[in-house]
């Protein structure tokens, strides 16, 4: 059964596109109004014009009432297009004794608006009109027009705002969701990765605990052998020290992911870095009957800038799993190398080396190529953050006489001639031993 939660995270991108797509709408009705109204407003502008010049022009023409009125049964308007209630006017002229004379004579004008100045609606004979007027000798003229082409351009765009709406609305949630998700999908897998990451951890603690609180009952619990107190002492030892290295990686590791101030970085020799950290080696690379050889080759000088203590606990991984997994008598090298403006540091060993479908997934916390004891998985995780954290790429492949090949480059920012040197550590087959990098 999927978690709550789970659901919730996956729901997430419908219900990001569905508040995006309301918010949307919102916004879309309030422009639609508004363009509505600048559209009105523009073609009722442009009728209240052509009303005030034609009183303007009537005005300065003068004429008796009828002569002013003009038209005919035919053609109330004198305009000659025979529309009632037509483009461009019609016109009312009254009289001071209240006589009315008009271009329409069933275009009766209301006693309200018989003597109106500035343009204002009116509604005449059951058709909504824009009248203006003004005095002309001792009566008044008005004149009006229809506001019916305003009403059907209104509509005009009242439908293609209509039609646009769901368009776009749609566009904008499917445009959303897909976004959401696009973005989602990286939190996603790092959620995912966190929640793998508990679940191993746990079990990787999980398991020295174990050992150490059974060995811890049977000495409390039980009468033992001589010796046998101190057996089960040194097997706590064992896996308190195991426990409190991986918690140490842990939490290096946590602090790298929380992105905290790195320490100072410096132009640091990897040629020397390797060299002394090789020989760190030394002791267990002759447990294991091991021929450890590091050589730094090139002419010029393998400096990079990175935090030098990075640097030396990179090699250290590289090396502690280099002789781990070699087979007893076989070879470790570590090679140091300029070419092209890059300075490489690479790790070879004998051992099984590191199949193809694996190569995507060594670097990742608690996952481990081989079967073979030891260790948790998470050095090669380390040394990765490392690598990434300093700027440098990973080559991954196989030896040439069979075993892994993990090799790191950077940026080279060093300057000056460099003397190649070689360093070979080799010893007799010889007991097993682990490193504690």
């Amino acid at each position: 059964m999927t978690p709550r939660s789970t659901l919730g995270f996956r729901r997430l991108p419908i219900r990001v596109a569905g508040t995006t797509t309301v918010l949307v709408a919102i916004m879309y009705v309030v422009v639609a109004g508004i363009v509505i109204a600048i559209v009105r407003q523009n073609l009722i502008g442009t009728i209240d014009g052509r009303l005030l010049g034609a009183v303007a022009a009537i005005q300065a023409q003068g004429g008796t009432p009828q002569q002013i009125a003009g038209g005919t049964p035919e053609d109330p308007d004198a305009d000659r297009d025979g529309r009632r209630f037509g483009a461009p006017l019609l016109v009312w002229v009254v009289g001071t004794d209240g006589t009315i004379a008009s271009s329409d004579a069933t275009a009766e004008l209301p006693a309200s608006d018989r003597h109106v100045a500035a343009p204002t609606d009116a509604r005449v004979s059951g058709t909504d009109l824009r009248i203006a007027g003004g005095p002309i000798g001792s009566g008044w003229v008005a004149v009006g027009q229809t506001t019916a082409d305003v009403a059907r351009a209104t509509q005009i765009v009242l439908l293609a705002e209509a039609v646009i709406a769901p368009v776009l609305l749609l566009t904008v949630f499917f445009g959303s969701w897909a976004i959401g998700r696009r973005v989602a999908a990286p939190i996603e897998r790092a959620r995912r990765r966190q929640l793998d990451f508990t679940a191993d951890a746990s079990h990787e603690l999980r398991t020295p605990l174990t050992v150490i609180e059974a060995e811890t009952s049977l000495a409390l619990g039980s009468a033992r052998e001589p010796g046998a107190d101190q057996q089960a002492l040194e097997r706590i030892s064992d896996e308190t020290h195991h426990l409190g290295r991986l918690v140490s990686d842990l939490l290096w590791l946590a602090r790298f992911d929380a992105a905290p101030p790195a320490p100072d970085a410096a132009p640091v020799d990897i040629g020397t870095l390797a060299m002394t950290t090789a020989e760190r080696f030394r002791a267990i690379s002759e447990g294991r009957g091991l021929r450890l050889v590091t050589r730094v080759t090139g002419t010029s000088s393998p400096v990079i800038t990175a935090p030098a203590e990075w640097l030396g606990r990179l090699v250290s991984v590289l090396l502690d799993n280099a002789v781990k997994y070699s087979n007893p008598g076989g070879n470790v090298s570590v090679e140091v190398s300029t070419d092209a403006g890059r300075v490489r540091l690479a790790v070879q060993d004998t051992g099984p080396g590191i199949p193809a479908s694996e190569r995507d997934r060594i670097f990742d916390r608690f996952h481990r190529a081989t079967d073979e004891p030891g260790g948790a998985g998470l050095g090669l995780a380390i040394a990765d953050a490392i690598v990434r954290g300093t700027g440098g790429r990973w080559e991954i492949g196989d030896a040439p006489g069979g075993g892994a090949r993990m090799a790191a480059s950077w940026t080279r920012t060093g300057g000056g001639a460099y003397s190649a040197r070689s360093l070979e550590q080799s010893a007799e087959l010889g007991g097993d031993q682990d490193a504690a990098v």
